[in-house]
């Protein structure tokens, strides 16, 4: 592992961050990011109301962010490996809070998804430059700990964000200028303290040639990502359903529920996500992802119930449900893919779990705008809601099939 006490010539002048609060600062990076990901998720009703746009319009707004992200991923996934962690993190970071300032000042549509695309762009760049610098910072006499934040900040950030964010829409008096700069503040503080980190990698020539989209899996961790590749797809795919269209189920099953209701639906799932990560972490990697993948069921089935039976009780049930899924299925495949990758294979290792995760979560969820554009919501649940089931069953299969033979984490 890269030493992490020594500051670089050109920073000897200043402080220069330990191991525990690099680990930290980095971790909150995540957490950060995740959180702005997610604080538009209560607003989009308050932008329908202000600028009457569809469903449809709700979803290509989401969705800009994670195509963005996925094009970020694939064509920087490893960026960090050749110049460095702190350098690609200080850039990404530096965009984010211009995405902030772009969300702050929106006045129409093409101004939000201009923000969303300048998001994606600067999260994906910065995830996995964070994600490996954690595995750098981490602690040798503690083992796992790296994997374990891995998986636990996106989750974290992203209920901390429509959290907020979903208070602000309730209580603030502009909430869709204040939560933004709330953030644009802290990307600021968090980048002058990336200055103040050690540089972990070993930058080396080959920078322009990383450009080239594709996806980089270390060989070691490639049998994990076959077997774990139908439950991230199920799960990042409610994911996306509750991010983008969560809170007009609420108001389908609710019309005269209080307004921050919808922003709840979301956070519901995100919060039993982080909650069901801490949980399984005495539990072996393989057993964390069957038990995930198979909450994904009864989740997606609840939550279809929700418009049937105009039940606000059984749509929170079902998110908490799949969101309790989502959390340990994300932690499960980590758990595996991460730990035999080399130092060298480690950002594009996490590239690629993040590129089948935005995939997924995006994709899905346009689909299923333009289907509640034409049929309407309900029938859109339907048929998201079986296609996840259907999913959900082939990684069951797949994960069954190698209960017997032994944990690889």
């Amino acid at each position: 592992m890269p030493s992490v006490t020594a500051p670089s010539s050109r920073l000897r002048h200043l402080p220069v961050l330990g191991r525990r609060s690099a680990f930290t600062l980095h971790a909150s990076v995540l957490v950060g990011l995740l959180a702005a990901s997610s604080a538009p998720t209560p607003l989009y009703a308050l932008y329908q109301a202000a600028w009457h746009f569809s469903a449809m319009t709700v979803t290509v707004v989401f969705s800009a962010y994670a195509l963005a992200l996925l094009v970020a991923l694939l064509a920087a996934g490893t960026l960090s490996d050749h110049l460095g962690r702190r350098p690609v993190l200080v850039g990404a970071l530096l965009a984010e809070a211009a995405a902030m300032a772009l969300f702050a000042t929106a006045q129409g549509v093409p101004t939000l998804i201009a923000a969303r695309i300048l998001q994606g762009l600067a999260t994906g760049v910065a995830t996995s430059a964070a994600g490996a610098a954690l595995l750098d910072f981490e602690d040798p006499d503690r083992p796992g700990r790296a994997t374990l934040a891995n998986s636990t900040t996106p989750v974290a950030g992203m209920a901390a964000g429509v959290l907020v964010s979903t208070a602000l829409t309730q209580y603030a008096p502009a909430p869709t200028r204040t939560v933004y700069l709330l953030l644009l503040v802290l990307f600021a503080v968090q980048t002058a303290a990336v200055l103040l980190t050690t540089e972990t990698a070993h930058p080396h020539p080959g920078a322009w040639h990383s450009l080239r989209p594709g996806v980089s899996i270390a060989p070691a961790s490639r049998p994990a990502m076959t077997l774990v590749a139908p439950g991230i797809i199920a799960a990042w795919a409610l994911g996306g359903f509750y991010s983008s269209l969560g809170p007009s189920l609420a108001r389908l099953i609710a019309p005269h529920a209080a307004r921050a209701t919808g922003g709840l639906v979301f956070f519901t799932l995100t919060a039993t996500a982080g909650l069901a990560v801490h949980a399984a972490r005495p539990l072996a990697a393989r057993t964390v992802s069957l038990a995930g993948t198979a909450a994904l069921i009864p989740g997606a089935l609840l939550t279809l119930s929700g418009p049937h039976l105009h039940s606000l009780l059984a749509l929170f049930a079902g998110t908490a449900l799949a969101g309790a899924g989502f959390g340990a299925v994300g932690q499960g495949a980590l758990r595996l893919l991460l730990p035999p990758a080399a130092p060298g294979e480690r950002a594009g290792t996490l590239a690629a779990y993040y590129v089948l995760s935005y995939l997924a979560m995006s994709v899905p969820a346009v689909l299923a705008g333009l289907l509640t554009n034409l049929y309407g919501l309900q029938t859109a649940v339907s048929l998201y809601a079986v296609t996840v089931v259907l999913l959900t069953l082939i990684g069951l299969t797949r994960l069954a099939r190698t209960t017997r033979r032994p944990a690889t984490a």
